[in-house]
């Protein structure tokens, strides 16, 4: 029974619970106190100060307030020295007439009014204490060393309960370590004691943090003795002493100071702080580890304090519960405890707590009271401070453990309702007021407030309400089409309406409307969503030398309608006041940079919505100071120890040190360098020489440089000595043939060891047990020795000898007395013939004893007498060849085919050449002859020429015939089919006939032997133009005006490659000069920026080889507009082909009966023309198809649109597509894109004819507009003189 009513009560709670939902009365409304501020619950004051205990709360009527001091009424009048503040129920206690203590105890506050009592916290006032140390005497402790020692501290008991610390008399900490640790209770605790943790001055510091006072115990006196020191004398005083041990101590494995035994407890409250320690001895030192027996260890609130020795675990939760080990161990053993951890708990809140309720007439709401502890805590309801089974009856008010349910509630049922849960640890209390009213609905949310965000970050706004019954909030974007309920929109029940992600579209005005049974109310905000502030560019780490200037760049991007606000700061503080730091608008720019710049700085974009911040680290470097405090230590006759002190580094870190050194008896003045040593170290071992005065510095060098020398060293001397080493490059030579060079490198002063230095110089010949000559050389590096028979070898010893003895016993060196020429020539020389330019040469190698000196090598000369052909003549060019070595053999390379050669050889050593071998000779084999002499080309004609040649120099042979190719050239250089044509040896010339005229050719001729044919000549040639034509490359020269400029078109055959357009103003004054515009290979060219109304004179001009004349096209006259071009003139579109073909045959003008067939065409024509223009005067109007009847008999067609010829006289073979063209489906002649003709700019005006009758005019397209219907131009016949016109340009 009793559990079904428990499941009926949760269903009630979970429907009403929808119904009423805690508000924020408005405090112009009637409404019971509710306490806003009181004191702690455990609330310790200092006895100093006036006691305050705070008790604050609101209502209306404004509540009035009374005290209970320990369960009964406390009447503040009947106290002097209480006072209660005005509106207020926080007490003030004077205790200047009385001490603190006698205010101690519980106090509780309760504020009422006409609808309800609210109560505080049961408040416990203590007074801080923090008593003196008890007076004691502290004998000193004595120990030996090994053993463990524990130095209690025992601080009084104070409130709160005091800092610990142990110092010595300096106020300086101890140092503490996994040997020496401090624990939780504040003893000092040493797994094994060393001598030097003797000391008179250990010190227990408390602290009392309430107070502010520092208190301490009297100094404890540790003295650490090794009994085996220790005399017979010495023992009666440590007898009377508190010595712990009198065996000596050996290692041991740890066991445990605290805490004692296997096993342990402890108890910990859920949320605090649990910490458990473990403190071994033993030696060597343990190392203590930690582990969970039944889990893991929380990572994120664990932690290891005093040397792994604590185990700290924050905020403890029921999960911490269980057992916990902690292990001691060292190298002979270990030892375990295990600490089992419960948890208890006191009151603490599952959900939130009671909420005010404000309910309407005949309206459902509950409060709820729901915590949790342990153990389960018991829960208690009052009413305006009254427990509930005492007050007034309530028929719509019903309990059920931690939740009270109402039903159906009237006006005058307001109440303040208190619960109150609690168990062995703590309570927890709370007051929750029933407010019944009837209001209409307000909107607290300031009206038209604005609301500003950033782009992609939430927006709320919000809409705070008051009324009850509890209003209905709706949201209404601008025009109000829908409500804002679904997405990008989302509605909390506070009314506030969020967008996740705001973006400019949401930008505007929204209306809040709240609406219950009484009313409705609305209000508008607005929302500005704003571009975010970005750094674009961030500042970058620098590293720079002191002295210099750097600059950080922090470009940003921000919302234009934010203002900015740049700010920089270095090492997260504000930027030092120094006008060396200058501040841009995107940068900070610090000059003559010292080393207190150096940190990180820090650029911080602020708005009144967001900001970006980015940072970067400055380094500020510099040579390194140099080293200092030179001292030689480890001072030896050979050697010497250096040591110094490294200067700054400068935060540039020191590579390497070089030590250099200076001699004061050999070479004052100059420093050498000795030797470098890391830039770790600081010291270096010098190895020294004898008999020098050394003086010795250091440098510094880092990766900015070198520092500055260090002083000097004090001098240090060493002691003069026999010379350690002999001189060395000792080398025997002859100067002439009967004498002996011998040679040394002499010694330095720094390997001199002492003074009267000179040499021992001996000598005898080699292969002989002849005793030495020896002679005493000073002040020189070199001895001759005369008389010597001719290329002899030779011992030779060079000794170093001083006035405290001779060097080391010398090597013995090889040399050799002077060389003579040789006296033999190589004998039995033959050669090979390998091929037409290539021969070897042999011969026998000239015994040593002949040479009479150092082998070099052997020398052939070689010439060529003459070509085996009968036409060439004699050659006696001398050759040689060097074989180092002792060779017997070597090639000839780079001979003449069909040549006839001497040649001898001879050997050679230093001295020279000796005698030269028989000569002998060789013929080269035949070869490939060489190119033809000239080529050259005569007689050109139409289609025909003459080539000329003179037989190659080079014959290398007997020539068998020719070889001559050609092909056709095109004005694109693109060459054509290759003809190739054998001629006899005996020719020299050739006519070639049937070529193309006007047509370049090229042309290749070679020689052949019967070893093959040879490298071929070239010439390029043109047959001659046509005759018609006999001098001008240039033909179809026309121009088009239009946007752009002037075009201008032609088509040019000729040879030259340099081509360009000349221009010049007609009838200009002869000062002026032609302009010159280049093609770069095209057909066309536009010309620009010519002026308006006036004409110009077009020639085109062709360039050959600087002795050849120019080639001119004839003038094409041009006349632009009356503005300039480029101008206002349209563009030229496209029309009908022009009828203009160039021909590059006979030219048929010039025959007689095409000039009859013409005239007769055009007298058609013309009275074709007088026939339409009397039917026109007649005013006769004709069907357009009567006019296109009329059309369809040819004889009345004096063109074809289409291809431009005359209907059946057209004449096919003129009109076949050029090389590289293509024939489109119409028929028409069409060029390569890069190939412009009139066929590009068809349209135009009239055509016009210069002086001499040539067409420079344009083709008009009047087809083109009937095609398109743009045009309005006359549809009457053409004129009989144009017709003409066309015809005598076509022809």
């Amino acid at each position: 029974m009793m559990e079904r009513r428990r499941m009926e009560a949760a269903f009630l709670v979970v429907v009403l619970g929808h119904l009423a939902t805690a508000l924020e009365v408005p405090l112009d409304l009637p409404q019971p106190p509710t306490i806003t501020h009181q004191s702690p619950k455990d609330y310790i004051i200092d006895p100093r100060e006036n006691i305050i205990i705070h008790c604050e709360a609101k209502g209306n009527p404004h509540p009035s307030f009374s005290w209970t001091r320990n369960g009964t009424h406390f009447d503040i009048d009947q106290d002097a020295n209480v006072n209660m503040r005005a509106h207020s129920g926080t007490l003030v206690v004077d205790i200047s007439r009385e001490k603190a203590d006698h205010y101690e105890g519980v106090y509780q506050c309760t504020a009422r009014n006409s609808h309800g009592t609210a109560v505080s916290n049961n408040i416990v006032v203590r007074q801080s204490r923090s008593p003196l140390w008890s007076k004691e005497k502290i004998k000193p402790i004595v120990v030996q060393e090994g053993v463990s020692l524990v130095l209690p501290c025992r601080p009084p008991a104070g409130l709160p309960p005091p800092i610990i610390f142990w110092m010595d008399n300096n106020f300086q900490r101890l140092p503490q370590s996994s040997r020496v640790s401090q624990s939780l209770n504040g003893d000092l605790y040493f797994s094994n004691v060393l001598r030097e943790d003797s000391r008179s001055d250990y010190i227990c510091y408390a602290r009392f943090p309430h107070t502010q006072t520092i208190q301490q115990k009297q100094p404890i006196t540790v003295k650490v003795i090794n009994l085996d020191a220790i005399n017979d004398t010495m023992a009666d005083f440590y007898n009377d002493t508190d010595l712990f041990s009198e065996d000596p101590v050996d290692e041991r494995k740890p066991t445990f100071l605290i805490p004692s035994g296997l096993f342990s407890v402890k108890m910990v409250l859920r949320g605090q702080v649990l910490e458990m320690e473990c403190i071994a001895e033993g030696l060597p030192t343990p190392e203590i580890s930690w582990t969970k027996v039944s889990g893991y260890l929380p990572a994120k609130r664990t932690s290891f304090l005093h040397y792994q020795k604590t185990l700290r675990i924050v905020n403890v939760s029921e999960s911490d519960a269980g057992d916990y080990r902690c292990t001691a161990r060292n190298r002979h053993g270990s030892a375990q405890h295990t600490i089992s951890v419960s948890v208890i708990a006191a009151p603490y809140w599952i959900s939130d707590p009671p909420r005010n309720l404000v309910l309407a007439p005949g309206e459902n709401g509950v409060l709820t009271c729901r915590a949790s502890g342990t153990p389960k805590p018991k829960i208690t309801w009052a009413m305006n401070g009254v427990p509930i089974e005492n007050a007034p009856k309530d028929l719509s008010r019903k309990v059920d453990g931690d939740t009270i349910i109402f039903t159906d509630v009237q006006t005058g049922s307001s109440a303040v309702y208190q619960c109150n849960i609690s168990n062995d640890y703590g309570y927890l209390l709370s007051n929750a007021f029933v407010n019944v009213l009837s209001e209409s609905p307000r909107v607290l949310t300031p009206a038209n407030k604005v609301y500003q965000v950033i782009k992609n970050h939430p927006a709320l706004l919000d809409c705070t309400t008051f009324g009850s019954p509890i209003p209905i909030i709706t949201w209404f974007k601008e025009s109000r089409s829908s409500t804002l309920d679904g997405d990008p929109y989302i509605l909390h029940d506070n009314g506030t309406l969020e967008i996740h992600v705001a973006q400019a579209r949401n930008s505007g005005k929204y209306t809040c409307v709240a609406q219950n049974s009484l009313g409705n109310y609305e209000n508008h905000v607005y929302l500005e969503v704003k571009d975010p502030t970005r750094i674009l560019k961030q500042p970058e780490y620098k590293v720079v030398q002191r002295g210099r200037s750097v600059v950080f760049e922090c470009k940003v991007k921000h919302d234009p309608s934010l203002i900015p606000i740049m700010t920089w700061l270095k090492d997260d503080g504000e930027l030092p006041d120094d006008e060396r730091l200058v501040r841009g608008p995107d940068s900070l720019t610090i000059t003559d940079v010292t080393e207190n710049d150096a940190g990180v700085y820090t650029c911080i974009m602020n708005t009144t919505l967001d900001h970006d911040s980015a940072s970067a680290k400055l380094t500020v470097v510099e040579r390194p100071e140099p080293p200092t405090d030179l001292e030689l230590t480890d001072q030896k006759k050979r050697s010497v120890q250096l040591t110094w002190t490294p200067g700054d580094e400068h935060n540039s870190p020191i590579q390497k040190f070089l030590i250099q050194y200076e001699d004061l008896l050999h070479h004052r003045g100059h420093w050498h360098n000795l030797t470098e040593v890391p830039g770790t170290k600081t010291t270096a071992h010098l190895k020294l020489s004898p008999y020098v005065h050394y003086l010795f510095r250091v440098l510094a060098l880092n990766a900015v440089g070198f520092s500055s020398p260090s002083f000097p060293s004090r001098m240090y001397k060493t002691e003069p000595a026999a010379p350690d080493e002999n001189p060395t490059g000792v080398q025997g030579f002859g100067t002439e043939h009967d004498n002996l060079v011998i040679s040394w490198k002499p010694l330095s002063g720094l390997q001199s060891n002492g003074p009267g230095l000179h040499y021992k110089v001996m000598w005898r010949q080699n292969l002989t047990d002849s005793d030495w000559t020896t002679v005493v050389v000073s002040n020189n590096s070199k001895f001759v020795v005369s008389g010597t028979p001719t290329f002899v070898p030779y011992q030779l010893k060079v000794q170093a000898v001083n006035q405290h003895g001779a060097g080391p016993e010398p090597a013995t060196a090889i040399g050799y007395s002077g060389e003579d020429l040789p006296v033999a020539a190589p004998e039995n020389v033959w050669s090979v013939v390998l091929n037409s330019t290539l021969a070897e040469v042999h011969w026998d190698p000239v015994p040593l004893k002949l040479i009479r000196g150092h082998l070099k090598g052997y020398k052939v000369y070689y010439w060529r007498e003459r070509s085996l052909h009968k036409h060439n003549p004699h050659h006696v060019q001398k050759q040689i060849l060097t074989f180092s070595g002792n060779h017997t053999h070597g090639m000839l390379p780079g001979l003449h085919p069909f040549s006839l050669y001497s040649f001898n050889v001879r050997v050679f050593n230093g001295k020279g050449e000796g005698p030269s071998s028989r000569t002998k000779e060789f013929e080269t084999p035949e070869g490939v002859p060489g190119a033809p002499t000239f080529l050259v080309v005569t007689n050109p004609n139409l289609d025909s020429l003459t080539l000329e040649w003179s037989p190659p120099h080079d014959r290398n042979g007997r020539i068998t015939g020719y070889t001559l190719k050609y092909q056709p050239v095109n004005n694109s250089n693109e060459p054509g089919p290759v003809k190739e044509l054998a001629l006899s040896a005996n020719e020299t010339s050739v006519t070639l006939r049937s070529l193309k005229y006007s047509t370049r050719y090229k042309f290749y001729l070679n020689a052949k032997t019967d070893r093959g044919a040879g490298p071929a000549i070239s010439q390029e040639a043109t047959t001659i133009i046509d005759e018609a034509q006999p001098a001008n490359h240039f033909g179809n020269l026309s121009s088009s005006i239009g946007e752009e400029g002037a075009l201008i078109s032609w088509e040019y055959w000729g040879p030259e490659k340099n081509v360009y357009v000349e221009y010049i103003v007609e009838n200009s004054e002869g000062e002026e000069e032609w302009q010159k515009e280049l093609v770069n290979g095209s057909q066309n060219v536009m010309l620009k920026g010519l002026k308006g109304g006036l004409s110009y004179r077009v020639r085109l001009v062709a360039e050959g080889h600087h002795d050849q004349p120019l080639h001119h096209s004839d003038e094409l006259l041009v006349t632009v507009p009356g503005e300039a071009v480029p101008g206002r003139s349209p563009p030229p579109r496209p029309g009908p082909a022009p009828c203009s073909v160039a021909s590059r045959q006979v030219d048929i003008a010039t025959q007689g009966w095409f000039i009859g067939l013409m005239c007769a065409i055009a007298l058609l024509i013309l009275i074709l023309l007088i026939i339409c223009f009397i039917q026109r005067n007649k005013g006769g109007k004709y069907p357009v198809k009567e006019k296109e009847d009329a059309h369809t008999d040819p004889e009345f067609q004096p063109m074809k649109e289409d291809d431009c010829t005359f209907g059946e006289y057209s004449d096919n073979e003129d009109h076949k597509p050029l090389k590289g063209s293509r024939t489109p489906s119409n028929g028409t002649v069409k060029r390569d894109d890069s190939d412009d003709s009139l066929v590009d700019y068809g349209e135009g005006g009239d055509g016009q004819f210069n002086e001499d009758g040539s067409f420079i005019g344009q083709y008009s397209g009047k087809r083109a507009s009937r095609d398109t219907g743009e045009g309005h131009e006359s549809s009457e016949a053409p004129s009989p003189i144009n017709a003409m016109n066309s015809l005598n340009s076509f022809v």
